[in-house]
Formats: C-alpha cells, sequence, structure tokens
C-alpha cells in the first residue's frame, strides 16, 4: 500500500525519505512542494532528482481532489464546492468572503452517522473517513482556486469530526505547521454534536482552536426530538464537556443553535437555555433553520429571531444571528452533494 504523503507530518516525512535511501533534507523540500506550493504531481518538485520522482511515484501517492462543480452565490459571493475524491465519491466544501479574511468550511466525513433531524448530511449515513490529506486539500484547492490566502477555517461541513478523530488531530497538526499553510490554532474552529469523550480528549490536548457545540435545543426532552446523539449524551453531560474545555484551554466555547419555527424558539426556550449554559464563558450562534425537501422543518420568522436574541442578551450571554450565506447555491450542509448524487444515480438509470 501506497503512503499518503500528505498526511505524514514533517517528521514522519523524513523517516520515509531516508527509508527510501534519500538524504533527510529532502523531506522540507517536498513538505514545502505539498503544504505550501501545493503542487498537485510530484512531477512538479523541480528541485528533486527525476529518478528520485519516479520512487515516489512508486512508494507514494498525492492525494489532490478534482473540482466536480463550483456555485456561486449572487447575493454574497459565497462559494460551494462539489470535490471528488480517488475512489468516486464527493464531498462539498464552502468558501465566505468576510471583511477580515476568506474562511473555508470543509467536510471531515463523507456522509454522516448522526442522524441530526435538520440536516442533509446525514440522510445516506456514513460512507467513509476523510483523511487528513483530504482534508487539508479542500483548503488548499479553494486557495488556489480564488488565488487568495485563506485565513480561516471551520470544520463544520458534512460529518462529525469527533468521529474521526485521529485524522482530525493530524489535519490540525498539519494546517497549524509554521512549515505549512501555518494557520493560527485560533483561526480555526471544530464543531461537534456532543461526544463527550472526545470533547474531553480535545481539551486535554489544550490546543487553542474553539470548539463549537451544535446544541439545538434547551432541554434535554427537545434534543432528543433533533438529534439522535442526546441518547448517548444527556444535554447536562455535554454542557459540562464544554465547561471542562474551557477550563483546559481558556476558550471560549461557541453554541451553534439552528431555530426552527415552532419547536426550539420559545420564551421558555429562552428561559432554559439561559439556565442551561449560566456561568459559561460562551458565545450563542443562531441559524435560522435552512429548509431541505426531505424534512418539514421551517424557519422562524426574522421577528422571532430577533426576539430570541434579544432575551439572550438581556440574561448577559453573547449571541449573534448567523448571517445567511448561499442561500441561493444549495446552501445547507449536504445538499449540493444529495443533489449532484441523484443526479448520477439518474444518469445511470
Amino acid at each position: 500500500m501506497k503512503a499518503d504523503i500528505k498526511s505524514l507530518d514533517l517528521r514522519e516525512l523524513t523517516a520515509f525519505v531516508e527509508i527510501l535511501g534519500e538524504k533527510p533534507f529532502r523531506a522540507k523540500q517536498i513538505y514545502q512542494w505539498l503544504h505550501v506550493k501545493q503542487v498537485s504531481s510530484f512531477e512538479e518538485m523541480t528541485n528533486i532528482s527525476k529518478a528520485f520522482v519516479e520512487k515516489l511515484k512508486e512508494e507514494a501517492e498525492l492525494v489532490t481532489l478534482s473540482m466536480e462543480e463550483v456555485q456561486e452565490s449572487k447575493i454574497d459571493g459565497t462559494r460551494k464546492y462539489l470535490f471528488g475524491l480517488e475512489d468516486g465519491n464527493v464531498i462539498e466544501s464552502v468558501l465566505m468572503r468576510y471583511k477580515h479574511g476568506n474562511s473555508v468550511c470543509i467536510s471531515s466525513q463523507v456522509g454522516c452517522r448522526m442522524g441530526c433531524r435538520f440536516c442533509a448530511s446525514t440522510l445516506d449515513g456514513l460512507v467513509r473517513n476523510l483523511r487528513p490529506s483530504e482534508m487539508l486539500d479542500q483548503i488548499y484547492q479553494i486557495g488556489k482556486d480564488i488565488g487568495e490566502r485563506i485565513s480561516n477555517v471551520v470544520v463544520m461541513g458534512t460529518g462529525e469530526p469527533m468521529d474521526n478523530f485521529e485524522n482530525l488531530l493530524k489535519f490540525i497538526e498539519l494546517l497549524t505547521d509554521e512549515n505549512g499553510l501555518n494557520i493560527s490554532q485560533r483561526n480555526l474552529t471544530v464543531s461537534t454534536c456532543g461526544i463527550v469523550p472526545r470533547m474531553k480528549e480535545l481539551a486535554e490536548k489544550k490546543l487553542q482552536i474553539t470548539l463549537a457545540l451544535s446544541l439545538h435545543a434547551s432541554t434535554q426532552e427537545k434534543r432528543l426530538q433533533l438529534m439522535p446523539v442526546a441518547n448517548k449524551y444527556e444535554i447536562h453531560e455535554v454542557i459540562d464537556a464544554c465547561r471542562y474545555y474551557f477550563e483546559k484551554t481558556g476558550r471560549r466555547v461557541t453554541f451553534e443553535y439552528s431555530l426552527v419555527g415552532g419547536v426550539n424558539d420559545t420564551d421558555t426556550d429562552v428561559k432554559n437555555l439561559c439556565a442551561l449554559i449560566e456561568g459559561l464563558n460562551c458565545h450563542v450562534n443562531l441559524i435560522p433553520v435552512n429548509p431541505i425537501k426531505e424534512r418539514t422543518f421551517v424557519s422562524p420568522d426574522s421577528s422571532v429571531t430577533l426576539a430570541f436574541k434579544n432575551k439572550l442578551e438581556k440574561n448577559g450571554i453573547n449571541v449573534t444571528i448567523r448571517r445567511e450565506m448561499g442561500r441561493d447555491i444549495d446552501g445547507a450542509c449536504g445538499q449540493l452533494r444529495k443533489r449532484y448524487m441523484g443526479q448520477q444515480k439518474g444518469r445511470l438509470a
């Protein structure tokens, strides 16, 4: 089996190069080609001998995603990318342009097994985990496409990052390595639906990344209606893991709260949510739910969303309403991939 060379850190790459009978300094050259110049083939590594290039081709694979489709929002310039993997699977990523820089939201798995009721990513279940190289290359390909630096990364696309934990940690190491793209840990957010043991394990690493919890409910009863993971990890247990994360890292936790009209947007929800997260250094991100045709959920009226925000603020909670981006381009997680797969099945039928 060939080595996945883009998933190796510099130490591992050095050992790999030495096994191939080359001098250790070659590893740094290759690492630069992979993670700074972001080449798509070994042949582009011009300061490596042809003989060594041939050896690399025999012993290693260079994972490069193919761009299958790009949608650009006419409203705000958000771009949604559909990438093809070497095994025929497809994943999606999103570029969001802000005043403070370019932010990319990447997928961590092909599909997802978490089953959250309002999410298109999970409708066909989990296919497989993404390797660190496949996570990285989403960012590299988008950066090359726009010809600009990516300054912020959010692991909040298709998949549950904590369900792909070891690959996630290696991805973070490679992304933030000063020898590579060198994105600050503080500019990286990792989202989870609440896999408590992994949240605690991540806290122990004492990284400076932001942890975002997909909370979406103010009580255990309501969370059970929306998120099957609540059957395994009770809501207070999940919040305690967030408190633990803050204690270990000093990093404020973000709560993602998708507002579903008539489901979790009432005054009682505000009251319960305030009691649930009281005293925790956190930020609540309200997200009017993106409707998907496979579910009956709808967004609340904007007045309801605003009132929900104001009531939280009166209770001393930091809160923002997520700016809706890319709604005209299959904006919700998993929508573009789902439509594409449907089209492919139609062609084969």
